[in-house]
């Protein structure tokens, strides 16, 4: 019967839930900033790549 009772306790203890949610938030948050900074990465090497060609072109 003990068990019983410290399982239903256990069932209904929602002191953790809050950080647990916080935490799935950070995450999503972070990857979602991982993500735009891969992109915006590749976006501003191909600028400088597409400004060292042309530099080279017009230097000869």
């Amino acid at each position: 019967m003990k068990l019983f009772s410290r399982l239903q306790r256990f069932a209904r203890d929602d002191s953790g839930v809050t950080s647990i949610e916080y935490a799935l938030l950070g995450v999503l948050i972070a990857v979602a900033i991982v993500g735009a900074v891969g992109a915006t990465g590749r976006q501003v090497q191909a600028l400088y790549e597409s400004i060292s060609e042309q530099v080279v072109a017009a230097l000869g």
